[in-house]
């Protein structure tokens, strides 16, 4: 029986420690200092796509207001960090007390970004902001990276559904991730059980190879499978030979058969081997799904094919060779002092290298052309020009330490659909190039 079932509180994991060392010590330095307390703004944004990528996705978003709420130091973490020695007692009782209490603002989930879009915008006093960065960035830089291999996918798939099967790729916790993520980004279903339970996608499956093997032949093994789960299964078809295994498939299960998987060989000219043959057999409706290490090119060659769906896993789970967004969090401006009505100074990173970054709050708008596609990502501190009002992108997330934005996760799935449907056609192009818009920047002089 479930704990809950019983009435009994049921502890959710915190998330404090999945952070790095040195937001604990800065944080020990800053009381000591005096300046913890100081209103800051920090910021998530990426400086660049992933090379050849037109736009980015983002996803992670519920996950990351989860990880807000459950951040906390509890008696065992404490107990910790005070054995490890890794910071002094008066921190530990900061900590001990710790619960965040500012105000997130971020894009909301699915939407899509591009190279310096506030992404995500965190306030609060710097003590409780900076402690955040690090589980922010994991779970961002995480799923969108997934996020946006699989809107490829989903783009180059076009109505055809695909099936989330990473999940013996990866950690078994991103996994449960990346299927989240996938899920926002077109994906219609995933293998994963801990995915489909915590989340609420869709699950499908039905056998291995190791099903076929275990029986003395592969008739046994298709008559055991359709008697237990019914003539619409989906028999795998490239144990031995294709050939045959379609004709013991349909022989077995009737020309209702539900659908054949090929997961190996030429998938191009096997599916239109198995088509012909299925049709020829009299099961025209038995559809064919297709396995074996696709991406999104794989996929987009598949165009043509008699292919029903699609089932993806390492490609997927491991961004389709981009596992990170490589989005990072800056303070971008921070009060002059820790009077909460000290103003806003924008502050940023001036280093040479590339990692140079742009101060004060911004906020961001997506500008359309007249037949309402995108033609740029605008990106401002202060005012917001009178023509953009209407096109802001970031939401209210949290608000005095309280989610307000909590959602299903089928509306950040239709937010996405949407967001790329107005992008250029462009950006649905495989073929490397560009951000399919640019960054434009409107500077205020006050920076705030």
């Amino acid at each position: 029986m479930d704990v809950a079932d019983l009435g009994l509180p049921v502890e959710v994991p915190s998330t404090a420690l999945f952070t790095d060392q040195y937001e604990l010590t800065m944080l020990q330095a800053a009381v000591k200092a005096g300046t913890a307390e100081r209103r800051s703004v920090f910021e998530v944004f990426t400086r660049r796509l992933p090379e050849g990528r037109r736009y980015g996705v983002v996803a992670g978003t519920g996950r990351v207001l989860d990880a807000i709420e459950n951040f906390r130091f509890g008696a065992d973490v404490l107990r910790f960090l005070r054995e490890r020695d890794v910071v002094d007692e008066e921190t530990l009782d900061w900590l001990a007390r710790y619960r965040f209490s500012g105000d997130v603002w971020g894009y909301p989930e699915g939407e899509v970004y591009f190279p310096g879009s506030p992404i995500m915008r965190v306030e609060g006093s710097f003590a409780e902001c900076v402690l955040l960065e690090t589980v922010i960035l994991s779970i961002l830089n995480h799923d969108s990276a997934i996020a946006a291999a699989a809107s490829r996918m989903s783009s180059a798939a076009g109505e055809r559904p695909l099936i989330e099967m990473g999940a013996r790729r990866t950690h078994e916790l991103a996994a449960v991730a990346a299927a989240r993520a996938a899920y926002v980004a077109g994906f219609t279903t995933t293998s994963d059980l801990a995915a489909g339970f915590r989340y609420g996608i869709p699950t499908v499956g039905t056998s291995a190879h190791a099903f076929t093997l275990l029986h003395d032949n592969e008739r046994d093994a298709f008559r055991a499978q359709v008697e237990s789960l019914g003539r619409g299964t989906t028999l795998l078809v490239d144990t031995y030979d294709v050939t045959e295994a379609v004709r013991l498939a349909v022989e077995v299960a009737g020309p209702g058969l539900g659908a054949v998987r090929i997961d190996s060989g030429d998938l191009l000219l096997v599916a239109h081997r198995v088509r012909r043959q299925l049709d020829e057999l009299g099961a025209t409706g038995t559809r064919i799904i297709v396995t074996s290490d696709l991406d999104e090119y794989a996929i987009a060659s598949l165009a043509a094919a008699p292919v029903d769906a699609y089932g993806v896993g390492t490609q997927l789970v491991t961004g389709s060779g981009h596992p990170t967004a490589s989005m990072v969090y800056k303070l971008v401006a921070r009060a002059e002092s820790d009077d909460p009505g000290a103003p806003l100074v924008p502050v940023a990173k001036k280093s040479t290298g590339g990692k140079t970054s742009i101060g004060g709050r911004k906020w961001a708008a997506r500008r359309q052309d007249a037949h309402g596609v995108a033609e740029a990502e605008v990106v401002g501190t202060g005012d917001v020009p009178a023509e953009l009002t209407d096109r802001l992108l970031l939401v209210e997330l949290v608000k005095g330490g309280a989610v307000v934005a909590r959602e299903p996760l089928d509306v950040a799935r239709d937010r996405h659909a949407a967001a790329r449907a107005g992008l250029p056609l462009s950006a649905t192009q495989l073929s490397r190039g560009e951000p399919v818009i640019p960054t434009e920047y409107v500077h205020d002089r006050s920076g705030n």
